[in-house]
């Protein structure tokens, strides 16, 4: 890997299977030549991270650094050429302090405690931030929509209300992935406890092992990992898009990870910031025109295990940058989807317009 300056704290795990900032794979799960490394919802504890002695967070906001972490995972995958190229020297008008992580309760009280600038997060995540916080983290960008698909090993299920009376083996009881399947399954006119049987798993390679053991044909999984069982459960095929389902009934887009900032980094030195987000954007745009050399750092820096596996990945996993009103649009709607489920998920109350940033 080329050489970085990384804040105390870089995590140097290797992950062979995970779900969503998540633990490493329990023993039930099968060997799988390609596993993904990560996903972001929900977040599970990893082991403390390893201190990188070089430089601390105190030298680096010393120096002026924009300190940003990342989670491995797909809210990183739009950050990583940005990550690439500032490592290699590359002048954007702000330097650049990278640290990347395995769990999302790794970056919390760094930001909290304001030795992190900025953050790529799960979204409902950043709400809660912001009321923990008091105002004090703000959300830049949505990074990544929806990476949740319903695959069947079958040709039953053509429509959400094709789940009736289905079994559906999946990940995330309690937490975003449940809210979005119930919301889905209510608007589209079923009850999620008596039209439908949902076994939860508490990792997304538990499910997928139940799949391949055949405890169900119909499994809702999130990317890479949807990938990688493509590849492994013979007549296995993408049913429902997820994505797509919840725009239909939700007249917005599915959101999973956005970046988060803290108000006084943003405030210390704006015109950098606004420099950061626009390099970000580009290095998203970098991310969906070339996959291959994208799916090549996403090995290289740990976000997924095998580059083979991130550039089948990368085109479902919905990398966007969407900053402003567009923003506030799909997240507030998604937000206050969780909220109405749990409000505890997204903080306890609904963010206010302060928020958002750069939205009117």
């Amino acid at each position: 890997m080329k050489r970085m300056r990384l804040l105390a704290g870089l995590t140097a795990l290797a992950m062979t299977a995970a779900l969503a900032g998540c633990g490493a794979a329990e023993s039930a799960a099968p060997a799988q030549s390609e596993t993904p490394a990560a996903t972001e919802a929900p977040a599970e504890s990893e082991p403390a991270p390893t201190e990188a002695p070089a430089e601390t967070a105190e030298t680096a906001a010393a120096a002026g650094a924009l300190r940003v972490a990342g989670l491995k995972g797909p809210t990183t995958m739009g950050l990583i050429n940005l990550v690439d190229s500032a490592a290699d020297g590359a002048d954007y008008g702000f330097t650049l302090d990278f640290s990347m992580y395995g769990a999302a309760d790794e970056i919390v009280p760094q930001l909290v405690k304001g030795e992190l600038d900025a953050a790529a997060v799960p979204a409902n995540l950043a709400a809660t931030l912001y009321q923990r916080t008091e105002g004090a983290v703000q959300v830049a960008a949505v990074n990544t929509l929806g990476v949740l698909y319903i695959l069947e090993q079958g040709d039953t299920v053509q429509s959400v209300a094709d789940l009736a009376g289905q079994t559906i083996l999946t990940t995330g009881k309690g937490t975003t992935p449940e809210y979005v399947l119930r919301y889905l399954l209510t608007e589209n006119g079923l009850n999620p406890d008596s039209d439908v049987t949902i076994e939860y798993y508490s990792e997304a390679t538990e499910a997928l092992a139940q799949l391949q053991a055949g405890a169900g044909s119909i499994a809702m999984l999130p990317q890479p990992f949807v990938t990688s069982a493509l590849s492994q459960v013979e007549g296995l095929r993408v049913a429902l898009d997820l994505n797509a389902e919840w725009e239909a009934v939700a007249g917005s887009k599915l959101v999973t990870g956005v970046l988060v900032a803290r108000s006084d980094a943003i405030e210390a030195d704006p015109e950098a910031f606004e420099a950061f987000l626009a390099a970000y954007g580009e290095s998203t745009g970098q991310a969906n025109s070339d996959v291959e050399g994208t799916a090549a750092l996403c090995e290289e820096y740990g976000i997924v295990a095998k580059a083979a596996l991130a550039q089948k990945a990368l085109p479902a996993c919905n990398i966007v940058f969407e900053t402003g009103d567009e923003m506030k649009t799909d997240l507030s709607t998604y937000l206050q989807v969780l909220y109405d489920a749990d409000p505890a998920s997204v903080g306890g109350a609904m963010p206010d317009d302060a928020f958002y940033y750069g939205a009117g």
